[in-house]
């Protein structure tokens, strides 16, 4: 299997040379930080340029709130003010990431055309006053898009300076997350009658007899919205819906790249930055981008991290998470947007774990970023962002605390570059533990739109996973079913709800040779389009698995039960598959109470020469989680590691990282022999450590 790997690594390769073509391999990843030039007087422009490239960045990032700025009144643009400030970026030796502005369409724009307005559930047109309230379905709309695009691209298509694009600004609606405008409906019935070319057939897949809601024609069809409705939408239409959505919000952005594309050099690349978690937009849904990147916010609130103190520096997941799903998407990633520190958003807005800031930028560069870019390099004075923290204190020229940790990475990296080896390859010993996690953001929706209990995340179930491979050492991709199994020793398909015979087939083809497949709660429920099979509840997996039946069972907040595997208890109450086995499965773990007490809670079985596992159990803590990964590696004889909760180890170009998101003292495995190049092997919490074997 080691040797398999070793082949479809070298196959894959091929698919990051189209976007590392843009990036100086000799190079390690570059450092940049946000700037305004539309928002500070024009005399401190040159200061604040200098002082950016005095503190060691290596590009800044102009452009994506300014089309108010670009063009005062319609057809009347104006770009001297950002000739000059790119020209400052080059006089500088500042590189230049340009944006386009249509996350922020004028005023002059939306007043003389209200139908670019998007419309929330509740009927509420979206007005003038923040960002992200044009909609992307408004064909008025994307005229104007395509001017001011092209516009930028003809100006800035050929200047040295500019580095690269980005498209909008984390391409969202943000609480409103979904359009309901006349717009929206439209193109949602002709994405409709694309898929289903009769309306008779949408009615079979949608099930519309149930509730007499049959349609005669696509003309009758409104999107689903729970709030107008006495009772819950038709789960099928509503998995349409949010289908129809992620591939608007990716067409909105494409066509803007189609127009870029035809004017500025092949040296520039094009990306758009989305936030890994949020749901409405799909980032496999952008392959068709140079590449895309990413955006991550770890401390407002959301993310209690690990320990007492992890609500300072956030989970392990969090930009983990980010990297190893953005970067095998186009083989090549960057962060285009990492938190400065301090920010205003938030539940509350604590501030960060010293160190945490640097520690974070070095998670970055672990997952094989080519660069990070700090929003934002001046704290505002004035608008919506006054307690947001910058890289420069409120007075523009005393650097914040989070500030001076960029400013010390920008000097380490100077020194970790005269050991960067472009050549190096990943170990043999973390190539063996490499896994897969497989996603599709149908399981995704389906899930959270029938949850059958509000206990359900289905984010955090699939991070459980993700902290149990991280916890045994595990390069890990997050990848679609376009991707090669053979690649992974090991692959974990969390809650995969919806299934066909297909993919049944190519995970029973993985293991048997030599694959090793964990499966966990909710899998094969429903075929593609959520209608439950015609069979006993999940059956197209029941061969596979080794069982002969699968029922579920949910528990209130206020109760636990338990689960025993190998004399150690856990307990659960989120959901739990209750599992009645076949003679081909082995039992790995048991329910100990409930009316089904000695039933099976986790089995594996072999097959050919690999293995296929499922976890019946959601837990909350995920220890469950984290022991049945490691006995699948154990059993497959894959050497691992042993970490601590919180703690991640990394290997990229070269360069072991060692990382304490914990609230402890830790003490990281590094070896005897290791050449440590920066920190040392005992961390406080944020702390890091770089070495090389």
């Amino acid at each position: 299997m080691l040797a398999l790997c070793l082949a479809c690594c070298l196959t894959g390769t091929s698919l990051a040379q189209e976007a590392e073509k843009y990036f100086d391999k000799n190079k390690l990843m570059l450092v940049g930080s946000y700037y305004y030039p539309e928002q500070w007087p024009q005399e401190n422009w040159e200061r604040d340029i200098q002082n950016m490239s005095r503190l060691g960045f290596d590009f800044t990032h102009y452009g994506e709130f300014a089309w108010a700025e670009m063009e005062p009144e319609e057809g009347k643009y104006n770009f001297e003010w950002l000739d000059q400030a790119i020209a400052l970026a080059a006089k500088n030796n500042l590189k230049v990431i340009l944006c386009t502005p249509t996350p922020t369409p004028p005023v002059w724009l939306t007043q003389k055309h209200p139908d670019v307005l998007m419309v929330n559930a509740e009927g509420r047109t979206i007005r003038h006053g923040a960002r992200q309230q044009a909609s992307w379905s408004s064909a008025k709309y994307r005229e104007y898009v395509a001017k001011i695009v092209t516009q930028l691209a003809k100006r800035y298509g050929n200047n040295k300076a500019v580095w690269g694009w980005q498209i909008d600004n984390e391409p969202s609606h943000y609480g409103a997350a979904f359009d309901y405008s006349e717009n929206a409906q439209q193109r949602f019935r002709e994405w409709l009658k694309q898929k289903y070319k009769t309306i008779d057939a949408l009615n079979s897949t949608w099930g519309t007899a149930f509730w007499s809601l049959t349609y005669n024609n696509f003309e009758q069809i409104q999107a689903p919205n729970n709030l107008v409705l006495v009772a819950q939408a038709n789960p099928h239409a509503i998995l349409d819906f949010k289908r129809f959505t992620a591939d608007e919000a990716a067409d909105f952005v494409l066509f803007q790249q189609d127009i870029l594309k035809k004017h500025i050099a092949k040296s520039q690349w094009v990306t758009t930055n989305l936030m890994a978690d949020y749901s409405p937009v799909d980032p496999l849904r952008f392959k068709k981008l140079d590449f895309p990147t990413y955006t991550k916010y770890l401390v407002a609130g959301f993310d209690m991290g690990h320990g007492v103190q992890g609500f300072r520096m956030g989970s392990m997941g969090g930009i983990g998470f980010a990297n190893d799903f953005f970067r095998p998407i186009a083989g090549v990633t960057g962060v285009m947007e990492l938190q400065p520190g301090q920010v205003n958003w938030g539940q509350y807005n604590p501030q960060t774990m010293p160190g945490t800031v640097r520690m974070w930028i070095y998670h970055v560069m672990a997952g094989g970023n080519k660069f990070v870019c700090n929003y934002r390099f001046r704290q505002p004075l004035s608008g919506g962002e006054q307690y947001h923290y910058g890289i420069m204190k409120p007075d523009g020229v005393a650097v914040s605390k989070s500030g001076e940790e960029y400013v010390k990475v920008n000097q380490e990296l100077k020194e970790l570059s005269k050991h960067f080896n472009p050549k190096a390859t990943m170990p043999k010993s973390m190539l063996a533990r490499k896994a897969a996690i497989l996603y599709n953001p149908d399981n995704r929706w389906e899930t959270e739109n029938q949850p059958q209990t509000n206990q359900w995340d289905f984010v955090s179930h699939l991070k459980r996973y993700y902290s149990a491979l991280k916890a045994v050492g595990a390069p890990v991709d997050v990848v679609d079913e376009q991707a090669d199994f053979a690649a992974y020793p090991v692959m974990v398909a969390p809650a995969y709800q919806l299934l066909d015979q297909q993919l049944v087939a190519r995970w029973k083809g993985y293991v048997e040779q030599g694959g090793h497949l964990v499966l966990t709660s909710r899998t094969g429920q429903k075929n593609r389009e959520a209608r439950l099979w015609e069979a006993l509840f999940a059956q197209p997996i029941h061969e596979l698995v080794g069982v002969k039946e699968i029922f579920y069972d949910l528990l209130p907040e206020s109760r636990t039960a338990t689960v025993q595997m190998e004399g150690k208890s856990y307990t659960w109450n989120n959901w739990g598959d209750v599992l009645e086995v076949g003679p081909q499965a082995e039992v790995w773990a048991t329910y100990t109470d409930q009316f089904y007490k000695g039933k099976a809670a986790v089995v594996s079985r072999k097959l050919g020469k690999g293995s296929v596992t499922y976890v019946g159990p959601d837990t909350d803590d995920g220890q469950l989680e984290r022991d049945v990964l490691r006995k699948v590696y154990e059993r497959a004889q894959i050497p691992v590691l042993n970490l601590p909760e919180g703690v991640v180890v990394e290997w990229c170009n070269g360069f072991w990282f060692g990382l304490n998101y914990s609230s402890q003292n830790q003490t990281l495995p590094v070896p005897d022999k290791a050449k440590i190049l920066l920190g040392q092997r005992e961390l406080i919490p944020a702390g890091v450590v770089v070495w090389q074997e």
